[in-house]
């Protein structure tokens, strides 16, 4: 069965340009990182409540062809404030793929496509919130 979300892999070409934008985007840098010829081939943050991990790894170690567009599933991570975290996004350069959209009873989306050819997904959502003060004591 499946347990939760693990680890969520972007891929990127130029892996020092993928780190600068993900480093300012999350406001942390990885915590893990693995060179492969005096270069970051792969880079590892931990995001949010849960310490979910967001893997960036050199395209060249693609299992597929990644280099013609948008790559990928989508994965939405909950936002507090879904307007202003577009907004962000698109000011530092993704593109919109999707804009926000009401999928009902609070459960909004909207997707954008990183520089680097990657879908990131954002979404508010009750449930996660609902989970989340469960869990919170």
């Amino acid at each position: 069965m499946f347990r939760g979300f693990a680890t969520i892999s972007y891929y990127a070409d130029d892996m020092t340009a993928a780190e600068a934008w993900y480093t300012e985007l999350l406001g942390l840098p990885p915590y893990f990182r693995r060179d492969h010829d005096g270069a970051p081939a792969y880079l590892e943050y931990r995001i949010g409540d849960h310490q979910a991990e967001l893997g960036l790894i050199d395209a060249r170690f693609a299992p597929h062809d990644v280099r013609n567009g948008p790559a990928g599933v989508i994965m939405n991570w909950h936002v507090d404030d879904l307007p202003a975290t577009l907004e962000r996004l698109l000011a530092m350069g993704a593109t919109q793929l999707e804009g926000i959209t009401a999928r009902g009873e609070g459960f909004v989306t909207a997707s954008v496509v990183d520089p680097f050819g990657n879908i990131i997904g954002i979404m508010t959502n009750p449930h996660y919130l609902a989970v989340l003060a469960e869990r919170t004591p």
